[in-house]
């Protein structure tokens, strides 16, 4: 990857769009659908960036973002996920190598359950009979700033 200033950019506006999705998340506990297609259009410039040539390196970018959307459909199936959530890790997919991208889902999925339990003790602490709902998106957007953080930090090191 080149990590040119258009990169960068790019990058910065990724984060502000995951800041606004986990804002947007924790308030109103959805994830706007033109949120997350704006993430998933600019994928293609940031591919362009990077230098990424159509074949095979754009088609797998494709391949595993479709990968990464269709199991998480299934969590959202049976109920286990949000549909805003889905389409997010799917946006952010499209920007991420695969390890990268693995790297993201063990991270999302710590913060998730820490965010779970948190908001597990809360629930019981103010004896809630209200459904408890998670705001998932907080944990995803929080895992992409980290792998993003580390493109930015880790030039240093």
């Amino acid at each position: 990857m080149s990590g040119g200033p258009i990169t960068f950019a790019l990058l910065g506006v990724l984060a502000l769009l995951l800041l606004v999705a986990a804002f947007t998340d924790i308030r109103n506990r959805t994830i706007a659908n033109g949120l997350n297609a704006a993430i998933a259009l600019l994928a293609p410039l940031y591919w362009w960036s990077n230098g990424l040539s159509p074949w095979p390196d754009m088609a797998i970018q494709f391949g595993l973002a479709l990968a990464i959307f269709a199991i998480f459909a299934g969590a959202f199936a049976f109920g286990m996920m949000g549909g805003g959530d889905v389409k997010l890790l799917g946006a952010l997919a499209l920007w991420l190598p695969l390890l990268t991208m693995v790297r993201l889902l063990v991270i999302m999925s710590v913060a998730g359950g820490v965010l779970t339990l948190g908001m597990l003790i809360m629930h019981k602490i103010r004896k809630s009979n209200r459904n408890l709902e998670i705001p998932y998106g907080v944990a995803i957007a929080f895992a992409g700033l980290w792998v993003i953080a580390e493109r930015y930090f880790n030039q240093f090191t």
